[in-house]
């Protein structure tokens, strides 16, 4: 179901990005400095102009994801302290598991004896 979902939503982003590309086809020249845009150093030439819609795209969506995985960062170190806190008491648990079991009596008898059977000192 997940695949099928998944496929869906990629032939609805194709059905949108293949138009643009064909109407966004022709050549443009990129300049990267913004005092000077005549300067033949800092301009890339002939550069379709859907390349240009896709890249900055696609910076902006890395860009994002690197400041949501930044701004997480607080609780995934939380979870890291959590998981070890976890961890130490799960190990401690199965230590007193063993003590217990190593400690019961071979007749199979568990658990404390019977209130009628103590005998006060």
């Amino acid at each position: 179901m997940t695949r099928f979902i998944k496929n869906v939503i990629l032939f609805a982003i194709a059905v949108v990005l293949v138009p643009l590309s064909v109407a966004n086809r022709h050549t443009v020249s990129l300049s990267l400095n913004p005092f000077d845009p005549q300067d033949p150093r800092l301009t890339i030439p002939d550069v379709p102009l859907f390349w240009v819609i896709f890249a900055s795209l696609g910076v902006g969506i890395i860009v994002g994801g690197l400041g949501a995985w930044a701004r997480q960062g607080r609780w995934r170190k939380e979870a890291r302290v959590k998981r070890r806190e976890a961890d130490k008491w799960h190990k401690e648990a199965d230590q007193l598991r063993e003590m217990s079991a190593a400690s019961q009596p071979a007749t199979g008898v568990k658990g404390l004896p019977r209130p009628g059977d103590r005998s006060a000192a």
